[in-house]
């Protein structure tokens, strides 16, 4: 097949005007800018954020777009009628199709269609697949020889002309273009892409290591604060006990020798939990780590003994059930301990009620807890067998009652009067986030807080716990 030569592109004489932007063309006269002093320049608009295109459409794009090339080169060397050079050309058009699972072997498929169909995209394309794909040095010489070669010798073979010398030397020059210009090229963006991963790598230890750096800073403040902790409160703790028993030894009242008394407890109690409190924040990992027993509900009567408050306890099998967990007994102890504490700052002298009990579970469950063993009964008694007798528990009902205990949560609730007005406030300092970490402590657990002010001039507290809480650590 013989390929004649495309005529050479035209250009103007230098003293014939062309069209703008060609050699030879006089310069266009731009327009002068219209500018008007009274109208400042509007700074330019923001550039919307270019979306980019679903990975779908990249990933068959980046497929189909390379073989419409290649057909497209095939139809316009070849032509539209079949014959050798066409089909070779077309077979290496469609053989791109799998370049990314064999590109070796489509690229060997290829060499016929520049060599027979001098088509040069689907050869190239291929050669490029093996750079990016198979970057072996031995594989990418070879690949480039023949693609060089089939560039380089003509189809016929019978057609070469030895004795050619400046066209064999410029064909020459374009097939070692043609074949050291896609392996360039692959290696390229295979290396851009393992500098990819290499860079996505180095952030992900960096961000590792700014949480590990992060983690020590914290560590280190929290010995710090430990220190400050230990230094600062257990002196003026230990101060306080150390007079609490020198008055509980001298004093000859029994009413003082029993404040004194009360005093040294306290003040020994919170240097046992001080003491935790230090060790947990020393400890690695101490958010997790219990060095002490903590506090449960079976501790609430002692806790309201010592906290000289007119307080009225009810309960019931609650507080003996060995059926809470551990975080939600420590939690609702430290509800008590907060709110008493409260009491004793902004309402002096009020009367206190601590209910702590089962609270009965919502909705479809509720029916079958909280009402549900009168209705069984009920039930019993009107759809009982012949042979049962009269008043007879029906089978349903343990499983009724079981199933209300596994459901019963927890609640707690501290509800206090007006303050005395005789009583002297004891201007104790606070934070104001008491009630605010109460309510993280119970949302942490699964669990509900609501507090505010009653009717009649007091304020309640009340919270609800799950039977089974969200977290299990320490709250």
């Amino acid at each position: 097949m013989t390929v004649s030569p495309l005529p050479p592109p035209r250009s103007s004489s230098p003293g014939t005007p062309g069209p703008p932007g060609t050699p030879g063309a006089p310069p266009a006269a731009s327009p002068a800018p219209a500018s008007s002093p009274s109208c400042p320049s509007s700074p330019p608009p923001a550039a919307a954020p270019r979306r980019r295109p679903p990975q779908w459409v990249m990933r068959w794009g980046s497929l189909i777009v390379p073989v419409l090339l290649a057909i497209a080169d095939a139809l316009l060397v070849n032509g539209v009628t079949f014959g050798l050079e066409l089909n070779v050309s077309l077979v290496a058009a469609a053989a791109l199709l799998v370049r990314r699972k064999l590109p070796a072997l489509v690229f060997l498929v290829t060499l016929p269609g520049i060599l027979i169909g001098y088509v040069w995209f689907a050869p190239m394309i291929a050669l490029y697949t093996v750079a990016r794909l198979r970057p072996d040095r031995r594989l990418l010489g070879i690949s480039a020889l023949l693609l060089a070669a089939a560039h380089f010798i003509p189809w016929p073979v019978s057609d070469f002309e030895p004795t050619a010398y400046r066209e064999n030397t410029l064909t020459l020059i374009d097939a070692c273009v043609t074949s050291v210009g896609p392996i360039a090229l692959g290696l390229l963006v295979r290396t851009r892409g393992e500098l990819a991963a290499r860079i996505e790598d180095l952030t992900r230890s960096r961000r590792r290591a700014d949480e590990l750096i992060a983690e020590q800073v914290l560590s280190t403040e929290r010995a710090r604060l430990a220190r400050e902790m230990h230094d600062v409160v257990a002196h003026q703790v230990s101060l306080i006990s150390l007079q609490a028993g020198a008055v509980q030894i001298s004093a000859e009242d029994a009413k003082a020798r029993e404040g004194a008394r009360t005093i040294r407890e306290l003040s020994v109690r919170t240097l046992d939990e001080l003491r935790h409190m230090v060790g947990i924040l020393r400890a690695a990992g101490g958010d997790h780590e219990e060095l002490t027993p903590q506090p449960r509900l079976a501790d609430l009567p002692r806790l309201i003994e010592l906290s000289a408050l007119d307080v009225s306890f009810e309960t019931d099998s609650a507080t003996q059930r060995p059926g809470h967990s551990e975080a939600v007994e420590r939690a609702a102890f430290r509800i008590v301990q907060e709110a008493l504490t409260n009491v004793r700052k902004h309402a002096p002298g009020a009367r206190v009620t601590v209910r702590v009990n089962d609270a009965q579970p919502e909705g479809p469950e509720a029916a079958d807890g909280a009402g549900g063993d009168r209705e069984a009964v009920r039930k019993t008694a009107q759809e009982a067998a012949p042979g049962r007798a009269p008043g007879t528990a029906p089978r349903t009902a343990p499983r009724t009652a079981q199933a209300a205990e596994e459901t019963r949560g927890l609640r707690v609730e501290v509800h206090n009067g007006p303050p005395d007005a005789s009583a002297v406030a004891p201007g104790l300092p606070g934070g104001g986030h008491g009630l605010v970490g109460l309510r993280e402590r119970a949302q942490l657990l699964g669990g509900t807080l609501e507090a505010g002010p009653t009717e009649e001039g007091g304020f309640v507290v009340r919270a609800d716990f799950p039977k089974t809480p969200r977290i299990t650590g320490p709250a």
